[in-house]
């Protein structure tokens, strides 16, 4: 029986990068050498994570002012080192709090300076996106989390800033088209959209830094990383390595291409959420994501019957957050259609048989 893989991550990925980076860890590029085994500075990797840096901006479309690096420490080192890097000496930050995620951000910046709140979804347990507020053009940047993975939100609509925007896109990076460079800085844990766990990938223009006051660690200094071409220190080879797989992946897809698949296993979850008596979604409507989709059912002592009904039909990582409960799905780049179609199949028998 096939397993159809909606974990929130790590997540599924395509059988064909697994397939190669399963190969290179045996023998890489038929060197007789495992790509673990190989230094970091072997022309092989060099080329490797070259190559993924290069992906990364053609697909991102960035202008020449970015440069990309693949980092360690994944997202939560990000909540920090941005702040570190961009949050200057007697001025504040802006952030709009949309989760769990984005609160933790919230704290690491605090610092560094000072944040101001400008806007949050706390009041309802964060199931809407802000639309009312107001950004500070004294801020040094306004931070976002575009897509919330624990409470299902997202945002749809970047919002217009006249400050430098930071998004923490870990989970819908490459998940649709977008303008990535309205932005000054944009960082994004691999293990979801674009790779495999142990590397961050961050995109940062280069104008937005050095304008710090305060001393920074070298392992934390973005221009320090860029100086040397995101080698400073020993990468995480094997996950540079699928990150580099998945952009290719990503680039023989096409973007487009991927939004529309994307959109189309959303719409067909959400619609059976909404027509399925024993089901409701629990965030607002037009603030859904489209990576991970979060419901509960109407009589709460069916949940662990339909979570093991869901066990024995191959359906992996679908228990919701503890703070929301219920059931998340997550819907990312490498999940297909036919295994959203199974699920919402799976749902309509399971309230068939208590009917």
């Amino acid at each position: 029986m096939p397993v159809h893989n909606f974990n929130a991550g790590p997540s599924h990925l395509p059988e064909a990068v697994l397939q190669e980076a399963a190969e290179a860890v045996l023998d890489f590029q038929g060197k007789g050498l495992s790509l673990l085994e190989i230094s970091h500075r072997a022309d092989q990797f060099v080329a490797v994570i070259e190559e993924a840096r290069q992906l990364a901006r053609e697909l991102m479309q960035l202008e020449d002012d970015f440069e990309v690096l693949f980092l360690h420490g994944g997202g939560r080192m990000q909540f920090l080192q941005a702040a570190m890097n961009l949050l200057e000496t007697g001025k504040k930050a802006a952030y709009i709090n949309t989760g769990t995620w984005a609160t933790k951000a919230i704290e690491e910046a605090q610092l560094f300076g000072r944040v101001e709140v400008i806007a949050s979804s706390e009041d309802r347990n964060f199931n809407y996106i802000p639309k009312e507020f107001s950004i500070p053009s004294d801020a040094s940047y306004l931070h976002l989390t575009t897509n919330n993975t624990i409470y299902g939100t997202e945002w749809l609509q970047i919002p217009e800033s006249p400050v430098p925007l930071v998004a923490d896109m870990s989970s819908d990076i490459l998940s649709r088209e977008m303008d990535y460079n309205r932005f000054g800085l944009i960082y994004a844990g691999a293990q979801k959209n674009i790779g495999a766990a142990g590397v961050t990938l961050v995109a940062v223009r280069k104008s937005i830094l050095g304008k710090i006051a305060r001393p920074i660690p070298s392992m934390m200094d973005y221009r320090v990383h860029i100086k040397n071409a995101s080698m400073y220190n020993t990468p995480p080879v094997f996950s540079v390595y699928t990150c580099l797989l998945m952009l290719r992946w990503l680039k023989a897809q096409g973007i487009q291409a991927i939004e529309v698949n994307n959109i189309a296993k959303a719409t067909l979850l959400y619609q059976e959420i909404d027509a399925n008596p024993l089901f409701t979604g629990t965030v607002v409507p037009g603030d859904r994501s489209r990576m991970n989709v979060c419901f509960v059912m109407e009589d709460k002592d069916l949940e662990a019957e339909f979570a093991a009904y869901c066990k024995t039909e191959g359906f992996y990582g679908i228990k919701g957050h503890r703070s929301v409960g219920g059931f998340r799905v997550s819907l990312y780049n490498a999940v297909t259609l036919e295994s959203v179609r199974t699920f919402t199949e799976a749902m309509h028998h399971f309230a068939g048989v208590k009917a």
